[in-house]
């Protein structure tokens, strides 16, 4: 009887082997390029997930995850796709955290997630172009979209009694995109849009487009732009020309490399950012701090989750086919379920294992929401003695 009980366990713990992967994820980031100063903090996210689920053992029988990761440059669709069909046709990832950038998100998308079957959740392409894509139900973001982002930023610039500002964007999809949401949202609650113009990345002066936005006036100027680009350029010289003394920073310029570029000369000025509040982030926070890298960089959070749902949803199929495991993402990171926070990853893999729901809040308070899109809340910051401040939560 002995024999028969060993035969039997040696036999399931060889079954249980013989269905364990090394499973390939893919991170796709702009780790070059206008916002290459969040991509590392995004990078340690999403690699502090899949490090987490690789050694609980719990994956699919005692599958590991094995991160790849390729560059986008975050403004070069050739460059992304290009990336993108790397990490697919020559490293066989079974799903990609990325991209990062709206632009080059879409390119990479239509070109390479949809014709492969591929899926793809994005932690920061905001872009509201995203939502209404046909996408087959591949394409998820963890971040909410610049709709969404609009309209709060055009509640807090009323409720701070700031009734006309000049609006600048980088010239591709985020920019316009969140140009637009912010100017009609503003507008529709009484506020005053005075110009609302786009600017290049990469020059070298943007005298011109500030003389533009002076001319035109405002109580401050929103800089819908990349904190390491144009959007940078475009601050200095207004800063330099003393067109305005008062800014109002969206995501893309949100983050420590705006406290390096201008510390106390933005002083009073305003940023807002997706990000939460409540436990998940502050597990969060405290694991990213051990592991060595800033929990507050924006998106880290975001990224951290958009990994933690592919693999989950893994478990949850008890496949790591896209095609079937796409299925389940919507599934385990809304309600009903036992919640799961940043470090529970193992114990919603064994709930999962067990047959039981979960719902995933992970570190950004995931809600999904019709076509992949994330509810989302926002952080509010101020510019205080060279810092950003946090202020609140919207």
């Amino acid at each position: 009887m002995k024999k028969l009980l060993l035969a039997a366990a040696t036999g399931a713990l060889m079954a249980g082997a013989a269905g364990a992967e090394d499973v390939k994820m893919g991170i796709l980031l702009g780790y070059t390029g206008p916002l290459e100063s969040l991509a590392g903090p995004m990078d340690a996210g999403a690699q502090l997930a899949m490090k987490e689920v690789s050694d609980s053992g719990k994956l699919l029988g005692g599958s590991t995850v094995t991160a790849v990761t390729a560059d986008t440059t975050c403004i070069d669709a050739a460059a992304a796709t290009a990336a993108a069909e790397r990490l697919v046709t020559a490293e066989g990832v079974k799903g990609i955290m990325g991209g990062m950038c709206s632009g080059e998100t879409i390119a990479t998308l239509e070109k390479v997630g949809m014709p492969n079957g591929i899926v793809m959740i994005s932690p920061s392409a905001t872009s509201p172009a995203l939502t209404s894509m046909e996408d087959g139900g591949l394409f998820f973001r963890t971040a909410p979209s610049d709709a969404r982002q609009g309209e709060v930023m055009a509640d807090l610039l009323i409720a701070k009694d700031i009734k006309t500002v000049a609006v600048t964007y980088t010239n591709n999809d985020y920019g316009k995109g969140l140009a637009d949401s912010f100017a009609a949202a503003y507008e529709a609650k009484g506020g005053k849009v005075t110009i609302n113009a786009p600017h290049d990345d990469g020059k070298a002066d943007y005298t011109a487009e500030v003389a533009a936005l002076a001319a035109a006036g405002g109580d401050a100027l929103v800089v819908a732009g990349y904190v390491d680009q144009g959007g940078s350029g475009v601050t200095r010289a207004a800063l330099d020309t003393g067109a305005f003394s008062t800014f109002v920073f969206p995501d893309g310029m949100v983050g420590t490399a705006l406290e390096t570029n201008f510390g106390g000369e933005t002083e009073g000025s305003i940023g807002i950012n997706p990000a939460s509040e409540g436990d998940g982030r502050t597990k969060f926070n405290e694991m990213a701090t051990a592991a060595g890298f800033d929990p507050t960089s924006p998106y880290a959070g975001e990224a951290y989750d958009a990994a933690a749902l592919m693999l989950l949803a893994m478990e949850a199929a008890k496949s790591t086919d896209p095609s079937v495991y796409k299925d389940k993402i919507t599934e385990i990171a809304n309600a009903p379920g036992e919640k799961i926070l940043p470090g529970e990853l193992a114990k919603g893999l064994e709930l999962l294992a067990a047959g039981t729901d979960i719902d995933y809040d992970g570190a950004s308070s995931v809600e999904l929401i019709g076509n992949g899109e994330s509810g989302g809340s926002f952080r509010e910051t101020v510019m205080k003695d060279g810092k950003l401040d946090v202020v609140g939560y919207h």
